[in-house]
C-alpha cells in the first residue's frame, strides 16, 4: 500500500504499530461514524426547514387550502402569521444552537482532557439523540408547539453535541502520530461531510411521511451509534497493550516527521511524538489550563480565522436546501439530495489539501491559496443558472475550496497546535485546544446564521453571497 512520503519516513516497526493494526482501523471507523451521526442529526433540521415553516404558518396563506373547522384545532400549530417570520425564527434557532454549541465546546474540551473520552462521547451522542427526538418527533405527535420549549431544547442539544468533536479528535491524536497527519486527518475529517450526506439521504427518504419521521430516523441511528461507541471504542493504544505514541522515538530519523508544522524551521532537534491522552498510573500528565491553551502560538489566530470560515461553511450547511427551494422553486426532497454535492467537494478538498500540506510540510500556504479560489467559486455560484447539473458542479467546486480548509483547521491543524513543544510534560492538551478552535469558530457561525436570515430578508440572496465573500 503506497503511503505519503512523510509516512514512509517512519521506521517499519513504528509504521505498523501506528497505521496497520486492526485496532487503528476500528478506532478510525468508530470516531469517523460517531461524528458523522452527530452531524446527520444536525443536517436533518436544515433539510426539513421548508416543511416546518409550512407547519408553523396558517393555512390561509395558501389560497387553495380548504377551510377547516373548528379553527382552534386545525391552527393550533401555527406559531407565526406568515412564512417570513417562521423563517426568521428558524434562523434564530440555528443561532441559539451554535452559541450553545460554542460554549459547550470550550467546556467539553476541558472535560475531555480530564475524564474518560469514551464515556463523554457516548453520553453526548445518546443524550443528544433523545433531545432531537423530543424536538422534532414527540412534539409533533403530541401536537405541542411552543417557541420557548423549542429554544430550550436546542440550547441543550447544542451543549450535548459539543462533546463530539474534541473527544474524537483527541482519540485520533492518541492513535495516529504526526507523520502524515495532514492526509490521515484530511481523509478522516470527511466525517462531517459524510454525516451531512447521510442526514440528507435519510431525511429525503422519509420526508413524504412527515418531517417528524426524519427526526425519528436520525435520532434512532445516533442513539444506536452511541451505544456501540460505549462498548467498542478504545481511547488509547495502551488499553490493548500497544506502545504509546512517542514510546520508542529516540531515533533522529523521526525528528523531522514529528516536528509540528505550526512551529518554525529551527525547532528543537529533540522534538518527539508524544501522547496526548494516554494514561499512565505512575506518571499521569496534568491537563493544560484553558488560558494556557489560549496562549499557545497560533491558537488565537487560527481560532479567529476559523470563525470567519466556519460562518460560511455552516451557512451552506444550514441554508443550502432552503436556498435551492426558495430561489429556484425546486422540491424540498430534490434540494436535499442536490445539496450533497457541496459535501462531496469538501471531502475531496480536505483529503487532497491535507496530502499537499504533508508534502510541503506547511499548512498555511495551502489554506490561503484555497480560500482565494473560494472567493471566485462563491461569486460563480451566486450566479448559477436554474440548472441542476450546472448548480451541482459549481456547488462541488465551492465545497472543495471552502470545506477543505475548514476540515484541515478543525482537525489536522488543531492537532498540530495541541502538540507543540510548550505542552510537553503537560500533554493533556489536545481536546482543550480543539475545543477553543472549534468553539471560536462556532461563535462566528452562530452570529452568521442570524445575519444570513436578516440579510436575505432585507436585501436578498445576492447580498448573502457578498457577505460570504467578505468573510
Amino acid at each position: 500500500m503506497a503511503l505519503p512520503g512523510s509516512l514512509q519516513r517512519q521506521p517499519a516497526n513504528r509504521g505498523l504499530v501506528s497505521h496497520f493494526t486492526h485496532h487503528h482501523i476500528v478506532v478510525f471507523l468508530l470516531t469517523f461514524f460517531s461524528y458523522s451521526l452527530l452531524h446527520a442529526s444536525r443536517k436533518t433540521f436544515s433539510n426539513v426547514k421548508v416543511s416546518i415553516s409550512s407547519q408553523w404558518t396558517p393555512s390561509c396563506q395558501n389560497s387553495t387550502a380548504p377551510e377547516l373547522r373548528p379553527y382552534e384545532l386545525w391552527n393550533s400549530s401555527h406559531l407565526f402569521p406568515n412564512a417570513e417570520e417562521a423563517t426568521l425564527f428558524l434562523g434564530t434557532l440555528d443561532t441559539i444552537f451554535l452559541f450553545s454549541y460554542a460554549v459547550g465546546l470550550f467546556v467539553s474540551g476541558i472535560v475531555g482532557d480530564r475524564l474518560n473520552l469514551r464515556w463523554v462521547l457516548s453520553f453526548g451522542m445518546c443524550s443528544s439523540a433523545l433531545v432531537v427526538f423530543f424536538f422534532g418527533t414527540l412534539t409533533e405527535w403530541l401536537h405541542f408547539y411552543n417557541k420557548w420549549f423549542y429554544c430550550c431544547l436546542w440550547v441543550v442539544n447544542g451543549l450535548l453535541q459539543s462533546t463530539g468533536w474534541p473527544c474524537v479528535v483527541a482519540v485520533m491524536g492518541n492513535w495516529f502520530g504526526k507523520a502524515g497527519r495532514g492526509f490521515v486527518f484530511g481523509l478522516w475529517s470527511a466525517c462531517a461531510s459524510v454525516g451531512n450526506i447521510l442526514g440528507a439521504f435519510l431525511a429525503s427518504c422519509v420526508l413524504k411521511y412527515g418531517y417528524e419521521y426524519a427526526f425519528l430516523v436520525t435520532a434512532s441511528v445516533q442513539f444506536a451509534g452511541g451505544v456501540i461507541v460505549f462498548f467498542g471504542l478504545l481511547t488509547s493504544p495502551k488499553e490493548v497493550g500497544l506502545p504509546e505514541l512517542g514510546a520508542d522515538e529516540d531515533s533522529s530519523v523521526e525528528e523531522d516527521a514529528n516536528r509540528p508544522l505550526m512551529g518554525s524551521d529551527d525547532a528543537e532537534d529533540d522534538d518527539q511524538n508524544y501522547s496526548i491522552q494516554a494514561t499512565d498510573a505512575d506518571n499521569q500528565p496534568k491537563a493544560i489550563g484553558f488560558f494556557q491553551a489560549c496562549c499557545l502560538p497560533g491558537v488565537v489566530l487560527y481560532s479567529l480565522a476559523y470563525a470567519c470560515l466556519k460562518l460560511v461553511n455552516y451557512s451552506f450547511f444550514f441554508w443550502l436546501p432552503f436556498y435551492l427551494s426558495n430561489n429556484f422553486g425546486w422540491k424540498e426532497a430534490e434540494a436535499d439530495q442536490l445539496s450533497i454535492w457541496y459535501d462531496v467537494g469538501g471531502i475531496i478538498g480536505g483529503t487532497i489539501q491535507g496530502l499537499i500540506s504533508d508534502v510541503l510540510q506547511k499548512r498555511a500556504p495551502v489554506l490561503a491559496i484555497s480560500l482565494l479560489f473560494a472567493i471566485g467559486s462563491l461569486f460563480g455560484y451566486s450566479r448559477s443558472p436554474n440548472s441542476k447539473p450546472i448548480n451541482a458542479v459549481i456547488m462541488a467546486i465551492t465545497g472543495f475550496f471552502i470545506g477543505g480548509p475548514s476540515n484541515m483547521i478543525s482537525s489536522a491543524i488543531s492537532a498540530d497546535l495541541g502538540r507543540q513543544d510548550l505542552v510537553k510534560g503537560s500533554s493533556e492538551a489536545l481536546a482543550t485546544v480543539t475545543g477553543i478552535v472549534d468553539g471560536t469558530g462556532s461563535i462566528g457561525a452562530a452570529v452568521g446564521q442570524y445575519l444570513v436570515s436578516l440579510i436575505q430578508e432585507n436585501l436578498g440572496w445576492m447580498w448573502v453571497f457578498y457577505f460570504f465573500i467578505l468573510m
